[in-house]
């Protein structure tokens, strides 16, 4: 009988053979898992910073001292947007709003040195970087619906229904300077809006120097994107923020307030401005 096997060399030729295809094929097949994988984690993760970014935390960066010492100019922050939409908004609160109308003037924006850039690109990737608008400003929550909000007292301070404020433990004030307000006024927040202040209360336009304007100087709470919780940038100013609630305790809630819905009073004369700007993928805020 004629031998028709195969020569043992060749018999283990071609088993290294189908050992060498079989290894490139679980290559190739580890190298499209991995690859897909990637793709996964990264619509993953796109996905979950969109949702952070629409539902739960924005950034904004600072371009102007109305906030100041609070805030400082380029200071990065991270905001709660849950507060005023499952939050309600309280007294003392440092919030950002979109621009009522009329409060900023056109802005340039200004180039970034290296490192914030940097910092914003790394915060853009993951959903936090400030988004490049320039009609949001920051400013601290004084009146809310129904208050009565007058200055100044005897002292210098101001009254938010007839209980005065000490400021002191976040105001800046000129040296010698004692009154909280170099315009005078007595207003009562309407239903659904706020009456804001900068903590560098003698250059900031604020509520008191809006009040020709279409809103009267007051900010709908609808406008409210949220409220200012952390600074984030640069490291030597991270910290959380307080809302200094208990300069405003004793000051009785609006459902107790009697004082009746009423006009605001003549406008005040104009005074700097101070506007937040939203960082490349984190809003800035700050007239």
């Amino acid at each position: 009988m004629t031998d028709t096997s195969v020569p043992s060399h060749e018999r283990r030729e071609d088993t290294a053979g189908g050992r060498s295809a079989g290894s490139q094929s679980r290559r190739s097949r580890s190298a499209w898992l991995f690859a897909r994988d990637l793709v996964i984690i990264f619509v993953i993760a796109l996905l979950a910073s969109v949702l952070i970014k629409t539902f739960l935390v924005r950034s904004f960066y600072i371009p102007s001292g109305s906030m100041e010492n609070t805030l400082q100019v380029d200071d990065r922050i991270l905001v709660n947007q849950l507060e005023p939409n499952l939050i309600p908004i309280t007294r003392g609160d440092v919030v950002v709003f979109k621009d009522p109308g009329g409060w900023l003037m056109p802005t340039v924006e200004q180039p970034k040195n290296p490192l914030a850039a940097a910092v914003d690109w790394v915060l853009e990737g993951v959903g936090l970087a400030a988004d490049d608008a320039n009609d949001h400003l920051i400013k601290r929550v004084i009146g809310l619906p129904g208050d009565h909000v007058v200055c100044c007292n005897a002292l210098g301070q101001m009254e938010v229904n007839d209980i005065p404020l000490d400021e002191n433990s976040y105001l800046k004030l000129p040296d010698g300077v004692s009154a909280v307000s170099q315009e005078p006024f007595d207003i009562t927040v309407p239903a659904d809006s706020l009456w804001v202040m900068g903590d560098n209360r003698y250059n900031s336009a604020d509520s008191r120097f809006n009040q020709d304007k279409p809103g009267k100087g007051f900010v709908p709470e609808a406008n409210v994107v949220g409220r200012a919780v952390l600074v984030t940038w640069p490291i030597d100013h991270w910290g959380w923020l307080d809302n200094h609630g208990s300069v405003f305790n004793g000051i009785p809630s609006r459902e107790e307030t009697a004082e009746p819905l009423s006009a605001p009073s003549s406008p005040a004369s104009s005074s700097s401005s101070a506007g937040v700007v939203a960082a490349p993928a984190l809003p800035g805020a700050g007239r």
